[in-house]
This record gives C-alpha cells, structure tokens and sequence, in this order.
C-alpha cells in the first residue's frame, strides 16, 4: 500500500510541484487520502486493478473545488489544501452516486438543488427526542441542563418550521427506566460504545446517526471534552450551530455546497442569537423535500434565565484516561478482519482501513466492540476471521468464536478443543500467532516457534496431519511472530515487535527479507528523525474536525446508500 501511494504521487507530482515547491510526497499522499475520505475518489483497490490515475485525481480535486466554491485548478494548491485543514464533518460530502449525478450537473453547470439527501427519512412528522446526559460543569459551567434543553429545543425547531415535523421532548419520570425516544442526545467522553471514541478538545466535536431502524438511528452525540457554550465565548465551540448542523444529519440530510447552508461540511462558528436564527434557504428545500411544507403552530418555548456575566476564561481541563502509544510496536496481535486491519494491544485496539487509512489515532476499548470478552482481559494473543465470517480470538489458555461483534453461546472454551501437541507432545497453553493463509486457504496457528495446519473448509475443523512443524520453514521471517496476515494481492505479513516482514503470495522461503515499520507505514507515525507532524486528529463523526484534520483518519468509504443507515458507519 504504501509503495501504491507513492505511486499515485508519482503521476500527480509533475502537475503540482512548481505550484507548491515547499511540500513534500507526504502532503500529496495525504491529498489522496482526504479525497478518497470525503467521497470524491473511491479507495483503490489492487486486486482488481482499479488504481487511480492522474486524470482521475484531477477530476476528484475539480469536483472538491466545484463543491467548496474554489477555482477549479485540478491541482494540489494552497487554497486546496488550506481548505482540506479546516474543520469540518467527516461524513462524506459525497455518498454512493451522488458523484456521479453531481458531475452530471456541473457539465450542464446547473445546480438548481445544491442540498444533499441521504435518502432516508423518519416516515411520521411527531419525532419525539431527549437528553440522556448533559455537559460538564467543569468544562462548560455557564450550560446548565434547562438551558442545554433550550439550545436544542431551538435547534430542532429551526427544522420544524415550515414543515410538518413536530417535536416532543421526553422527561423520564424519577425512578423510571429510559423510554424509547427517535432522537437521543447525550454528551460522551472518550469510548462511548458506538466504534468512534472522542478525543477530548480541539478534534471531533459531536457525530449523529441516519434516520432508520436500528438502535442508533437518530442518535446524536457531543463530545463533552469540549467547553461548548453558545454564541461567541472565549474560544469556546457553540453548541446551537453544531447541533442543528447534527440534528440535519439525524432527519436525513447529507452535506451541501452552497452558502451559507449550515449543512456545509465545515464549521462556520457561531450563528448569532439562536431565537432569531433562520435556516437558510437551501436547507429549508432539503428538508421540505424531505417532508413536505407546513406552519408551525406549536408556541415558542418560554427562555430560561440567562447566565450571568463574566464568564469564566478556561474552565478546568481533566486529561483522558492515559492511552498506550501506538508508535511504541510490539502489538499482541494483529488481524484482517472485515477488509480491515487490527492492532490490539493490552485493553486497546487501532483499526486500519483498506486503504490503509488509520480510522483514529486513540485506540478503543477491546470489551466495548467485541461484546463478550471478560472486562478482566489483559489481552489477546492472535484473532483471525474464518471463511465462513466468524472471527475467533486467542486469549491464554482459552478461546472464543464471534459472530461479527458478540461471542457465541458456550464460550469461551479451553484451547485444547483443538486437539494440538507440540513436538515434545505438551498441550500449548498459549498462541503467537493465527491466519488463513491466502495461498490454499488454510487456517495456521504458530505457538512456541512451532506451527499447525488446519483444514475448515469443511464443517468443524479438521488438524492436518504431519504437524507441527517448526516455524523456521517460514524463511526470513520471525519464528516467534506477535502475529500473522494475509493482506494485499494475497501477500503474508508477519509482525515482531515495531516491524513486519512481507512474503509474495505462495512464497515460504525468499531469502533475505527487508524488515519495514509497522510504526511509520502503519500507524502513520514519523519516521525516526523526521520532524513531528501535528498529533490533532479526528475519528469518524459528523461536524466533528475543530482542529487540523489528519488525513490518515479515513471514514470508510460508502459505495451505496443502503451502507448510509447510520454514520459514523460500522463495518459490523
């Protein structure tokens, strides 16, 4: 992947440099990259031969220009990439076909409906909605919960306005359990048990779900590392803008172009006083062809008092729970699961898109994805995914068989299920290793510099006989891996520490191996002596890149609106 990315700046290098001598290969890469996240450029895809070339990334950055209001250069420029530094959402500007149609319009240069429709939509007009948690006091003490309520009471009446849509705040009464409501609201620290943890303040600011039918559709979150407030304060973020930005995604709008749309993918600040804000034209013909026109006849509600004056200049920051470094190596394992590569290390694991795009440079919670691994786990020892989709994971002695996130019934099981002795003839109490290899479809287990074979095409799974072997015949390579791929065209990775070594599909024994980082091509790190690049980042969320947004945090790419259910997407 990385010799494919230096091969996509090698077509567009010629056509950019003299505009910008000063940048690297790096910021071309990382151009690439921002394009494919935001839907102008489908992620490339080796296998099948689809690679970009230098028309295409030229048509992709016309179409980003064309959409941002820039001048249509074709090239990396400044403006370009200065745009590509604001904050913004990190839901695709672009889903499915929309490119396609949207290329369509700027040949005809007519752009009657500039709005962006997901295609999804609540099919009644009572949406009812509530709050389940609220801002820190320490972080944002001027927003007590009345007013919190007041500020998306509002925000969700500016989309009520002229349509049909009437919206019904509940309030658990004491001791009652949580209703269900279509709109949750909550204000979420770090892992929040969705896939996409925060990062506290100055990266991803909040993210809402597609309208629809699973448990998430609707459901909007706030990062509450943020001193969120509203109008102008000292650097504070405004929470009015950013949650009718947010509750525009939860009725089913995608992003717009057009200005001042408050459905532009980038954060435009405060909007003034939210009483008197107006919803621009063209998000009110985005959501009225939604649902319809209609007069609001629901009264206005009654302002809570104010805060009063002055407002304290830097609330009290509480840091994030400490997070291992993902540059440091020595992952416990490693697997492809999904199209998508995992590092897991202790408690954590980071994810790695296809493309090879890091979703989030803070790693998640191992219990909170994969429901049914013990809370007590210090880690795992090697994952893989079987043909047949279930992924099984390694911890000590013991194992467990997922179906996508949630652990079968019965487990987990004691590893000597799988009938394994070692050339001393001792039951391994622990693995290395585990992967299918790609070569003949086989399942391998490496543990104690040994290694098994086994055959699941089948049903069960069935131990090759004349195993183990030692894993020395694996030539050029680790014999005590931390854990094994196939990935690519088929190749195998082996993992050790903070390297990884490639075998060309098919091959055992290729003599000299160059070890590469796991670190720089990885998980996006510098490269030892290179000067550091700026650590903000995002994760996948809508409206949420305050700060520089990296462009190694791709969003997975979304190819068909049935995947836009819910953002940020899952996989699972």
């Amino acid at each position: 992947m990385t010799f494919y990315v230096l091969l996509v700046v090698g077509l567009i290098l010629p056509s950019i440099s003299s505009a910008l001598p000063a940048l690297t290969v790096d910021h071309y890469s990382r151009g690439v990259d921002w394009l494919s996240r935001y839907g102008y450029l489908p992620p490339a895809d080796v296998r099948t031969g689809r690679l970009h070339t230098k028309e295409t990334i030229e048509r992709a950055l016309r179409e980003m220009q064309r959409f941002a209001g820039l001048q249509e250069t074709g090239t990396l420029d400044r403006a370009t990439l200065a745009l590509m530094d604001k904050p913004r959402c990190s839901l695709p500007d672009i889903i499915g076909t929309d490119l396609r149609r949207r290329r369509k319009r700027s040949r005809k240069r007519s752009r009657k409906k500039r709005y962006s429709l997901t295609g999804l939509r609540w099919y009644k007009t009572n949406i009812t909605w509530s709050v389940r948690s609220f801002p820190s006091p320490a972080r944002s003490p001027w927003l007590r919960p009345e007013l919190v309520e007041m500020l998306l009471t509002y925000a969700l009446r500016v989309w009520g306005e002229h349509t049909p849509l009437r919206f019904h705040m509940v309030h658990p009464r004491p001791g009652e359990l949580r209703q269900d409501v279509d709109i949750e609201v909550s204000f979420e620290r770090g892992y929040h048990n969705d896939g996409y943890p925060f990062d506290g303040r100055g990266g991803t600011l909040a993210h809402a779900f597609f309208p629809g039918t699973g448990d998430m559709a609707g459901n909007t979150h706030f990062d509450d590392g943020e001193h969120w407030s509203y109008g102008d304060v000292n650097g504070t973020t405004d929470l009015f803008a950013v949650a009718v930005h947010e509750f525009g995604h939860a009725l089913g709008l995608s992003h717009s172009s057009f200005l001042p749309s408050i459905m532009r993918p980038y954060y435009q600040g405060s909007v003034g006083d939210f009483r008197s804000y107006l919803l621009p034209y063209d998000d009110k013909l985005g959501i009225q062809t939604l649902y319809g026109k209609g007069v609001r006849t629901q009264p206005t509600p009654v302002m809570p008092e104010m805060p009063s004056i002055p407002i304290p200049a830097r609330p009290t920051d509480y840091p994030m729970p400490a997070f291992p470094d993902r540059c440091e190596g020595g992952y416990d394992a490693i697997a492809n699961i999904r199209g998508e590569v995992f590092f897991f290390r202790g408690k954590y694991f980071w994810r790695v898109q296809h493309s090879g795009s890091l979703l989030s440079f803070i790693p998640a919670l191992i219990k909170n994805f994969w429901i049914g691994l013990p809370s007590t786990l210090e880690r795992i020892d090697a994952v893989y995914e079987r043909a047949n989709g279930k992924i099984v994971f390694f911890s000590g002695d013991k194992y467990w068989v997922f179906k996508d996130r949630t652990a079968l019934p019965d487990y987990p099981r004691p590893l000597a299920d799988w009938g394994m002795r070692t050339l001393a003839g001792h039951v391994p109490t622990r693995l290395e290793a585990a992967f299918v290899w790609a070569h003949n479809g086989k399942t391998y287990l490496f543990g104690g510099g040994e290694f098994w074979r086994f055959d699941e095409t089948g049903a069960g799974m069935r131990q090759e006989v004349g195993y183990p072997k030692l894993a020395t015949l694996w030539n050029g390579v680790p014999a005590h891996p931390d854990d094994i791929i196939s990935w690519g065209d088929g190749d195998t990775y082996f993992f050790k520490g903070s390297s990884y070594w490639v075998l060309g599909r098919g091959g055992l024994n290729e003599g000299l191996i160059k070890a590469k980082s796991t670190a720089v091509d990885w998980m996006k790190c510098d490269p030892p002596g290179a000067e550091p690049t700026p650590t903000t980042h995002v994760t996948a969320s809508c409206f949420c890149s305050k700060g520089l947004a990296h462009t190694t945090t791709a969003l997975p790419w979304i190819t068909t609106l049935a995947l836009a259910v819910t953002c940020p997407i899952l996989l699972f």
